[in-house]
């Protein structure tokens, strides 16, 4: 996971051979080192043909999602474990990386309440479960923390440690969302530090998801902070311009983020890889 990539939202939120070859062509076309692929579904996933893509074009690829709710590790832990079984040999199968996100619960989980202990504990024992079939499987595992809008029990880098050191893991690391630590962190330098040896993985994503260095993130905060910590892995600009129904219900996106893809792509990505040079991080 290292260099530069793209969620493959920008072209493709449901991942079918057509899907997958439209966005492949994209990431060649503008020269990116590896894409991150949405599995909200392991099941409809072609592992076969999308290898096949990645290795031909020498693509390098990690997996993301969200559990659903009949899988809420929380409150359903065996059927976590099931999903992310599931997940875990879909990624292998691809040969991506890793399957990184909100792994440890679901996008729109929110009780109204604190997280709790038993929460937590059910929590740990499904990703010590995952992190050993992720060992087995040869790939690795991210814990993406997002805003309190979204899920109410990992907001924030150093809770995301502070999970990573309960299940005692090697191969779980940090994976850092600019978006949600705009709203999350008390600065986005201190995420990045509270992270700093768990950060395998970054999303450049813009305050309101749109064009990256058209809202109000600190781009020169991240960049440097990034620098400061020495950080070599993933930087990975995502942003929702094409979002189905059932996406943007989970995402409270409600209208257009940018005009186009074509904005995002001729300008939101040539900010971001010169801030990452100019950071000296690419």
């Amino acid at each position: 996971m290292k260099g530069f990539g793209a969620h493959t939202s920008m072209w493709a939120m449901v991942w079918t051979r057509e899907g997958a070859e439209n966005a492949v062509a994209a990431a060649l076309r503008h020269s990116l080192d590896f894409i991150e692929i949405a599995m909200p579904d392991p099941s409809a996933i072609d592992a076969a043909h999308t290898r096949a893509l990645l290795e031909k074009h020498r693509l390098a690829s990690v997996c993301s999602l969200g559990l659903p709710e009949r899988a809420w590790a929380s409150v359903r832990p065996e059927t976590a474990m099931e999903f992310l079984d599931a997940a875990i040999d879909k990624t292998a199968d691809i040969g991506a990386q890793a399957l990184s996100g909100v792994i440890f619960g679901g996008i729109g989980e929110r009780t109204g309440l604190p997280p709790t202990e038993a929460e937590y504990d059910n929590i740990t024992r499904v990703l010590q479960h995952a992190s050993r079939r992720a060992k087995a499987r040869g790939i690795l595992l991210g814990i993406e923390p997002v805003n309190r809008y979204e899920n109410h029990l990992i907001n924030t880098g150093w809770q995301a440690v502070r999970m990573i050191e309960r299940v005692g893991a090697d191969n779980i690391f940090v994976h850092l969302d600019t978006y949600h630590m705009n709203i999350e962190e008390k600065g986005a330098a201190n995420g990045i530090l509270a992270a700093r040896e768990h950060l395998k993985y970054i999303h450049l994503s813009e305050s309101d998801r749109g064009t990256p260095g058209y809202g109000t993130c600190d781009w020169d905060e991240i960049f440097a902070a990034l620098a400061a910590i020495r950080f070599v892995g993933g930087l990975a600009m995502e942003s929702f311009i094409n979002m189905p129904p059932e996406f943007a219900y989970g995402l409270a996106v409600w209208r257009p983020v940018a005009e186009s893809e074509e904005e995002v792509m001729s300008k939101g990505l040539p900010f971001l890889r010169n801030k990452a040079q100019q950071y000296g991080l690419i």
